[in-house]
């Protein structure tokens, strides 16, 4: 197991980089602590895989280094760094045994027989294989022949890390959840420093402690899932985490220190006037969370009255969309809520009322103690 610290890395598939466009990975600094199951997270062509091949060793980087428990690995080849990585798609040797398959990086490293059969044992029992031990890889779903892809990353007890690229791309829905959970039980069980690739954010929450988020070439956030939820960080983070994403309006100053929508003052906290008073940048955005977002029936100070265009009805809860101004809004609320009709009243409450400038959250209190709790009402 070890600590990786990314250290000022950046990486370019230019041969000579001339601006921000030309790089894959964007200068940064970023610590994976030992022994963390990490997610990272964001859409295809963000820099997610490239980073991981770097880490692995696959990619030289272009500029900065990769540091494995204060040894900078930067220039040595993947089987030098002690990584295990588990592709998209499966890597098995199909001529050979599930038990062979397993056994290989072992053998490989002349470990005695004894121990290879104790440790094949182990993890085909975790990652349910035992009954297949003496099938050929060949004769397996694509969902077994992934998770013995797997268990060549978790046969070997010292791995520095081991790493996920978007490995439940070729698994049936239904069996995803199930791996999520058994890769994190197996992570609970050992300690091994994992980070784990993929786009879905419900994979990332039910695997990981942490999530890196990824955009545009850069880690815009890290923390856990609701610090990403509460306190999206860019308006990316907003947009991509939650189901809707974050309600975001372009907003302009006004002369008394507060926003305003298309002529809807929109008052912000002590702490958001105070940021937007020292800063002169006209990108200024702020987000709420359908979630956030409150919907009165009747009329009440401070709220809004906006238009209904249509309500989903998703089971367990309802998406409400209305209009307010230009812009269409989500709201989310509970099954059981009252449906609004032609029209409905929303306010936004302070502390749920982000302000972003230059797309990344600024103006929040130094302590945050806010609970979530019950956000609508009849």
């Amino acid at each position: 197991m070890a600590e990786i610290i990314l250290d000022s890395l950046a990486h370019s598939y230019s041969p000579s980089p001339q601006g921000r466009s030309d790089y894959a990975i964007r200068k940064m600094t970023h610590t994976w602590r030992n022994g963390g199951a990490y997610a990272l997270l964001g859409p295809s062509g963000c820099g997610k895989s490239t980073m991981l091949n770097i880490i692995s060793g696959l990619l030289t980087p272009s500029e900065g280094k990769v540091v494995f428990d204060n040894q900078d690995v930067s220039q040595l080849a993947p089987q030098e760094r002690n990584i295990a990585q588990v592709f998209q798609f499966p890597v098995v040797y199909d001529t050979m045994t599930v038990y062979d398959n397993l056994a290989f990086p072992l053998r490989n490293m002349k470990t005695p027989e004894a121990k290879v059969r104790s440790r094949v044992s182990e993890v085909a029992e975790l990652l349910e294989l035992t009954s297949v031990l003496d099938k050929r890889a060949s004769n397996l779903t694509a969902d077994e022949k992934q998770k013995v892809s797997m268990g060549r990353g978790l046969v070997r007890e010292d791995v520095s890390a081991i790493l996920f690229d978007e490995p439940l791309t070729v698994i049936d829905p239904h069996l995803k959840w199930k791996l999520r959970r058994k890769l994190r039980q197996i992570h609970e069980q050992f300690h091994i420093t994992m980070i784990y690739v993929t786009h879905d954010q419900l994979e990332a929450a039910t695997f990981a402690e942490e999530i890196a988020v990824m955009y545009d070439g850069t880690i815009v956030q890290f923390g856990t899932p609701r610090e990403l939820f509460e306190s999206p960080n860019h308006t990316f983070v907003g947009f991509f985490i939650g189901s809707p994403g974050m309600n975001l309006l372009t907003v302009q100053r006004t002369d008394d220190g507060n926003v305003s929508f298309e002529d809807i003052a929109l008052p912000l906290t002590v702490e958001q006037r105070e940021v937007l008073a020292a800063t002169e940048s006209d990108n200024i955005k702020v987000g709420i969370r359908p979630e956030f977002v409150h919907l009165w029936q009747e009329k009440r100070d401070h709220a809004w009255q906006v238009p209904v265009q249509y309500i989903e009805d998703l089971g367990t809860y309802k998406i409400v969309t209305v209009r307010f101004g230009s812009q269409t809004l989500k709201l989310r609320i509970a099954e059981e809520a009252p449906e609004p009709k032609d029209h409905a009243y929303i306010s936004f409450p302070a502390q749920w009322l982000k302000l972003y400038v230059d797309e990344y959250l600024t103006g929040e209190p130094q302590h945050n103690t806010l609970e979530t709790g019950d956000q609508n009402a009849d």
